[in-house]
Order: C-alpha cells, then structure tokens, then sequence
C-alpha cells in the first residue's frame, strides 16, 4: 500500500513513512493510492466480535508491511487496554431510530484517544525499531493535545509541543495539556485561535531546515493513522444496528472534518452509509460551504462549543480531493486561493460533496437547549459538541433509516457549560479527580514563527 499527496508533487510513501511524516512536503496530506474495500460478507462477519478485533480487519490492507499480523494486532491491543467501557465505543438509544455512539471512554475522555492511542503505539514500535528520536508538534482546539500528550509522554525517543489556544479552552482540556510532569511534554499556549496554532504548525512543516534539523513528525489529524484509526467505529457501530443488510446515517459535530472523512473513507470501503450530516456550531464555515459553494473564513468567534471553533478545516481538503476527480494540482490551486482569502467550490465538485454530505448549524441557545431537553427525555448528560450533534440529526434525520450521532466528549471536560444548560455539575471520573489540584506547566508564547521554532530547538537540544 502506497500513499499520495493530495496536492500530488510530494514523494510517494509506505503507511509508515506516511505516519512518521504526517504532511507531506508539497503541503499537502496524505491517502492512499487506491482504498480497500470489503465484501458484503466481511462486514457481516464484524457482529459480534470485539473491538479490537474489528479495528484489526479494518486497518489491516491500509498497513502494507509495514508490521507482521502479530505486530499489528498486539499494538492494536495495547492501545485499546485502558479504555473505560469494554465495548470501547458503546451505542444507546436516544430516541426511536437515532443513537449516540460514546466515543469518550478512552483516557483523556474524547474521541481523540481511538487514533492517539494507536498512533503512540504505532510511533513507540517503529521507533524503537529503527532507533530512531522524532519531534512530534500539534496544534489542538482542546481535545486533540491532552489525547496526544497522554499516548506520548514518557516515550524515550519522542517530544511532544503542543500548541493551543490561550484562553480559549476549557479548564479541564488546559490541566490535562499542562500537568503532566514527564519531561517530554510541553503545553505551548499561543496568543491567537486555533486557526493561528494550525497554521504555525503547518509553517514549521514546509520549513524544511527546520523539520530535518528536529526530526519533525505530526500528529494532528493530518496525520493519515488519525483518520485511519476513526474509521472502525463508523463500522462497529454501524454492524451493531444492522450494516450491512441496512443503511446507517452519521451525524459528525466537527471543525477540522477529520472525524467525518473517517466516516467518507469508511463508505468508500463498502459500509452502507446513507448520508455523513456535518453538525457544525457557529463557527459554520462547512455548513456555509456545503450550502453555498464558498469556503471564506470570516473569523473565530469564541463558543461554548470551543474544540469546534474553527475556520481553516484541515481535513476537508482530502473530501475535496475525491470531489475534484483526485486532482492534485486543482487542490493546490484551491489552498492557494484559501491563503489568498478564500474560494468557491466548482459545481461539479460540490455536486459530489453533496451525494455524500450533508449539513447543520447548531446557536449557542439551541446547544444549551438541546443539552437540557436531551437529559430530559433520555437521561444522556451531553457535552457541548455532542449536543450540536444530537440538534443537528434531530432536524436533519429522515424515517427508516437509523441515524448515529458521534459523543466526542464527556461532558465533564466542559463542566461550566453542561451546569449552566442542564443545573447539572459532571464530576470527573475517579482517576481524574485530582485534576484541579496538580501543579501545571505551560509555557506562554506569540504568534511568531520564528520564537517557536527557536523554543523547540532550545528544548530538543537539552
């Protein structure tokens, strides 16, 4: 298995080298050449065995030979071991035809764990193979840095910069970034959004003096293993209500459009999905785009909802790929017109967006609502994000075809929210509940190129 460039003038590589590299050197990111399908009858054999299992059947033709059956699956086993519910990613019911998948189980209590714990996995084997020391930078709206930080932190060949935005996550997501005491870890708050982290990291990627000198590897979702690792709960969860003898719709509360272009290869696959609903918060920008054919970042406006406070949605440049015909050069024209302020989706191209996506646009009143009417009526304490979800089905959902909305948080990372919506304060579980008393450790910085990257090379120096 072989992997492209979306933007198509980057080497091509193996699965491992894809995942070590993260973006590639065009600027572009990574897919494979061609992707796997399974039968009719390989999706029906899914029911009932464990997660584990399924992710291996899943990600296996991605991986080439890269790692030995045994290889694989034993990493696949030791990323999967610490997760709080034995079925990993365990559905329930909210309403005659639309069910929740809880994606929160994992460590740091986001969706984020299902990839970051395999890529640490992943990352850890290869490296010790190879003897090779990697410098892995992130930018995160939240959930993204903690899941990272808890897979990598005290791996003896890697460090670990995370960058967020100061002031503009919740307390929780900030302690679990900023009180790990391993020394491979560092909480870089940038003074910016989110938008501004991205783009930084982005900028260190294609200074290629800089990425040779510090071994730059990534781990945000424009790392392929990311979306890779998210496409087996499209399918467990979908097998436990019929797949493939039914169709299933997902509905994907999402920013950066890594979570539902898992859901995107997942149908190319062969899963028999419906439609992948983009649930988006007011920061529209992909509901504006798929509605309208503009993609225009008009600016980050803080939410209660603040992981999906995005403009620059990374992932929706692989969904454009595939809707330009796998074109490279049109997608590097389109990212080209985006740093020039923006651009508008050909017809035909979003034609074929739409014979797969579909989208919603969930206020700051109805998220609150939403959370306090779902608590209600099902019992389900919901997290901002995973309410915008549940919104956005409930207006979108059609009769006769069940609709999976993804939780991607606990509501307890974003307790000041959930109380005010709900009158209800969601403790943290047992292992966590110290949070607040652990001493942090974080590192204030500008929006500068240069200051980071001088930062991190007087860091992986020491």
């Amino acid at each position: 298995m072989k992997y492209i460039s979306t933007r198509g003038n980057a080497p091509v590589l193996t699965f491992e080298e894809a995942m070590l590299t993260g973006l590639a050197r065009d600027g572009g990111l990574y897919l494979p050449q061609t992707i796997p399908t399974l039968t009719h009858d390989q999706i029906a054999d899914l029911e009932g065995v464990s997660y584990e299992e399924a992710a291996f059947r899943i990600m296996w033709p991605f991986v080439g030979d890269a790692f030995t059956e045994d290889e694989f699956r034993g990493i696949i086993a030791r990323a999967y071991e610490n997760f709080g519910h034995a079925a990993r990613a365990p559905l329930k019911q909210l309403d005659s035809g639309h069910f929740l998948l809880e994606l929160f189980h994992g460590p740091t209590l986001a969706f984020k764990d299902f990839a970051m714990q395999l890529i640490g996995q992943l990352f850890e084997f290869s490296l010790k193979r190879s003897g090779n020391r990697v410098c892995i930078v992130g930018a995160t709206s939240g959930d993204t840095g903690s899941a990272a930080i808890e897979a990598f932190r005290g791996l003896d060949a890697v460090d670990v910069f995370i960058l967020y935005p100061h002031g503009r996550v919740s307390e929780v997501q900030r302690r679990q970034m900023t009180t790990p005491v391993e020394a491979n870890v560092h909480a870089l708050a940038i003074d910016g959004h989110f938008d501004d982290a991205q783009a930084r990291v982005k900028d260190m990627f294609n200074d290629f003096a800089f990425r040779d000198a510090v071994g730059l590897a990534g781990v945000n979702s424009i790392n392929w293993a990311r979306v890779l690792a998210q496409v087996v709960y499209y399918f467990t969860s979908a097998v436990s209500l019929g797949a493939p003898h039914r169709k299933v719709s997902f509905t994907v509360p999402t920013g950066n459009f890594g979570d539902i272009f898992a859901g995107y290869i997942a149908r190319r696959m062969g899963l028999p999905i419906d439609r992948l609903v983009v649930a988006t918060n007011q920061n529209d920008i992909l509901h504006r785009c798929l509605s309208t054919s503009e993609y225009r970042p008009d600016g980050v406006i803080p939410s209660i909802s603040p992981s999906m406070d995005i403009q620059v949605s990374s992932n929706f440049e692989r969904a454009l790929y595939y809707a330009y015909d796998q074109d490279g050069a049109a997608v590097a024209q389109l990212m080209d017109e985006l740093r020039q302020g923006g651009f508008s989706v050909s017809q035909g191209a979003l034609q074929a967006l739409r014979e797969t996506f579909s989208s919603g646009r969930c206020d700051e009143a109805a998220t609150r609502a939403t959370i306090a009417a779902t608590l209600a009526s099902s019992g389900e304490l919901l997290c901002p994000h995973s309410a915008v979800g549940v919104k956005v089905a409930e207006d979108i959902r059609q009769p006769g075809t069940p609709m999976i909305t993804l939780a991607t948080a606990h509501p307890a990372k974003f307790p000041a929210a959930v109380e005010e919506a709900s009158g209800m304060h969601p403790p943290l579980p047992p292992a966590m509940s110290d949070l607040y008393e652990r001493s942090e450790r974080v590192t204030r910085v500008a929006n500068d190129l240069g200051a980071i990257e001088d930062l991190i090379k007087d860091r992986t120096a020491q």
